[in-house]
């Protein structure tokens, strides 16, 4: 099983540095978070907390993800980067692509794309994208950023987006892996058809019964024998124990954050930090 580090909330200060720790630890990827902007007010709840509450407020640091890629790719010459996730619902899929297309390029094809639709309306409208048919809108933006992505020219007329013959150089040189997020059965499925489900915070239980699903569904949609990473954000099975747990009902990925295992906040100081995923690396990483 790998490991990820997640750098949610920290100071954009630390961040070329914690990549270049964590690429030192044996870190295999760094997750990157991915919030627009901060609505004063919102139409929904946040779906993944007790209480629909937002844990950020408006001066929370989130810097665009794929330029944070970029930077930390600048710097360290190993580990990869994967958004995690970026809300593809409020974004036009042909400028994604080349933002896609050019990180991935500049840092080695180091870069893997993990997308969900976004859960409040405010980011999809102040965008200028309608919140209905979300779904249906996301997977066939998925569909143009693989168009695009393999290279050459290429044209597309869909019921959301249309565009004659384009290209886009350079292309990567290996296709970027698309990683979907959700929970929800619509959510589960759309993964199922792509290279990997990324999850946001869950219970142990939880995640072996939603793994069980994705089994179920792959088995269904006849992609049960390629290749399907399970990125966990688990919040009741750690130490070796816990995360042996994990790998064995199918985790093949665990995105952690050391520093919060030692008291250490989000916004905590560089070289605390850096101190919590060496004793993590030497703990986990390397007994695993």
């Amino acid at each position: 099983m790998k490991f990820t580090l997640g750098i949610a909330l920290s100071p954009l200060d630390q961040l070329t540095e914690l990549a270049r720790t964590a690429e030192e630890c044996g870190f295999s990827s760094i997750a990157l978070p991915d919030s627009v902007f901060y609505a004063e007010k919102v139409s929904a709840k946040y779906p993944y907390t007790p209480d629909g509450g937002r844990f950020w407020d408006a001066n929370t640091p989130w810097p665009d993800p794929i330029a944070a890629a970029a930077a930390m790719g600048a710097v360290t010459s190993r580990i990869r980067f994967y958004t995690q996730v970026l809300k593809l619902g409020s974004r036009h899929p042909v400028p994604l692509a080349r933002q896609v297309g050019s990180v991935a390029v500049l840092t080695g094809d180091r870069f893997g794309l993990g997308v969900g639709l976004g859960w409040a309306p405010e980011e999809f409208e102040w965008c200028g994208i309608p919140y209905a048919h979300r779904g249906r809108r996301a997977d066939e933006a998925i569909e143009v950023l693989r168009l695009i992505l393999g290279g050459g020219m290429v044209s597309h007329h869909g019921e959301f987006f249309q565009f004659d013959a384009l290209q886009m150089s350079p292309a990567p040189s290996r296709p970027v892996p698309i990683y979907v997020g959700g929970h929800t059965e619509p959510g589960l499925r759309r993964a199922s058809r792509h290279d990997g489900w990324t999850s946001a915070m869950i219970r142990f239980d939880d995640l072996r019964d939603t793994i069980g699903k994705l089994t179920a569904l792959r088995a269904e949609l006849g992609t049960a024998g390629e290749p399907f990473e399970i990125q966990a954000v688990c919040i009741d099975s750690f130490g070796l124990d816990g995360y042996r747990r994990q790998r064995d009902i199918g985790v093949t990925d665990a995105i952690v954050v050391p520093w919060l295992f030692d008291g250490i906040g989000f916004d905590g100081p560089l070289a605390a930090k850096q101190d919590s995923m060496r004793r993590f690396a030497e703990k986990i990483i390397t007994r695993m």
